[in-house]
């Protein structure tokens, strides 16, 4: 049964806010249902008449000399709706498992008016960028930022030989060459995901955030006692360029959080255990507790993705080996750094010493590969393949 209602506008005229009170009036009827206007707002009987036509409702002129006219509720509140798709739901399980390029840049579970502009996002499906836990992840990672100007001793004494200093300041300028690349890889695959996936461009974007920081943090330790940085090799380079230019964002997760950033937890783990003043181990240990986090998006990514997708670990497998031949030709880790890393450990310049830090150095590698084989063995490879694999993965540790 249709049914009347009736709103009162007083002075108030449609180009003024009185579009408001009609809509809201609106949403309480059903279609076919008449609303009627009272006011004394100039040209208001014309302005109704517009108002009906751009959205969508019926309008009739008034039949009495107290009304301006009357509305009749069409079939939606506003034109712009009818044709709406809604992208998907809003609530953290609602991402559909392709995201409409039409969809562009509206929240995920909002209505999106037809006709809107398509978007050109390269990573559009659920399968190729998802992670499960993408939002817990994000969550933890935004609890857990740190302000290096007051998350760090910077002022800590500093009793160490200049030789170790010197080693340190190697090994940062090695550091921070390495998080520039693990901050170009997020940040270029993040512009490519649909924002239908917001967790994950959330994410994507905190590790960005977060290797940013490191490079600041391990800059200004890195000056702390020097006016230069030391030496930037073109093996080291090279084999960052191979994370930086790889295209596929399964592959460059997988070279990127899985080995080359799990390997720099355990030397993370090694610079915190030999740093030689309180203002560098906390830096470590701080930097590592990020890349913890985004070891776990880059492994809990590839599970799922190789859940559904029986020609990810073949890909895996080749994207290794194409990186090895790669960079066959490359030393690997630079002799300034890995001395640098035997003085660390070694903390003096004697036989005894350098015996000690040179053994410390090579059970970091042991542990790096230790590392590396777990995590392949995770990823579904057998023993033999997780071996053969971590061997081949970069010397340079990233």
């Amino acid at each position: 049964m249709m049914s009347n209602a009736a709103i009162d506008l007083a002075d108030l005229g449609l180009d003024f806010g009185a579009t408001v009170l009609l809509r809201h009036a609106l949403l309480a009827l059903a279609p076919g249902d008449r609303l009627t206007v009272h006011g004394v707002a100039p040209s208001l009987d014309l302005h109704l008449r517009a108002f009906a036509r751009a959205e969508g409702h019926g309008f009739e002129s008034a039949d009495d000399e107290h009304s301006r006219g009357t509305l009749v509720r069409g079939t939606a509140t506003n034109a712009r709706w009818v044709g709406a798709q809604r992208a998907g739901s809003a609530a953290p399980d609602g991402a559909m498992d392709h995201a409409n390029a039409t969809w562009g840049l509206a929240a995920r579970g909002a209505q999106v008016e037809a006709g809107a502009p398509a978007f050109a996002f390269a990573l559009a499906d659920k399968d190729e960028i998802w992670s499960d836990n993408a939002g817990q992840l994000y969550r933890a990672a935004a609890a857990a930022q740190w302000d290096p100007a007051s998350a760090i001793p910077w002022d800590a004494p500093r009793t160490h030989p200049a030789f170790v200093e010197d080693a340190l300041v190697q090994v940062l300028t090695y550091l921070i060459e390495n998080e520039t690349a693990a901050l170009i890889v997020p940040a270029h695959f993040c512009a490519k995901v649909h924002p239908h996936f917001r967790e994950v461009v959330q994410l994507l974007a905190i590790q960005a955030a977060d290797e940013a920081r490191h490079i600041e943090v391990f800059t200004r330790r890195a000056l702390l006692a020097r006016d230069q940085l030391g030496l930037s090799t073109g093996g080291g380079q090279a084999s960052l360029q191979t994370l930086i230019d790889e295209p596929d964002f399964a592959l460059a997760s997988f070279l990127l959080s899985v080995l080359g950033e799990g390997s720099f937890l355990n030397l993370l783990g090694f610079l915190q255990t030999h740093a030689p003043d309180r203002c560098t181990a906390e830096v470590m240990r701080l930097a590592a507790v990020d890349e913890a986090r985004h070891v776990a998006f880059g492994m809990s990514h590839l599970l799922r993705h190789a859940a559904h997708d029986s020609t990810l670990r073949p890909r895996l497998r080749v994207a290794i080996e194409r990186r090895h031949e790669m960079l066959r030709h490359t030393a690997g880790l630079n002799a300034e750094v890995f001395d640098a890393l035997v003085i660390l450990a070694a903390g003096a310049l004697t036989p005894a010493a350098i015996a000690r830090g040179h053994a410390a150095v090579a059970d970091l590698q042991t542990q790096m590969d230790s590392g590396r084989r777990a995590r392949l063995r995770r990823l579904g490879f057998d023993d033999r393949e997780a071996a053969q694999l971590s061997s081949l993965h970069t010397r340079n540790f990233m």
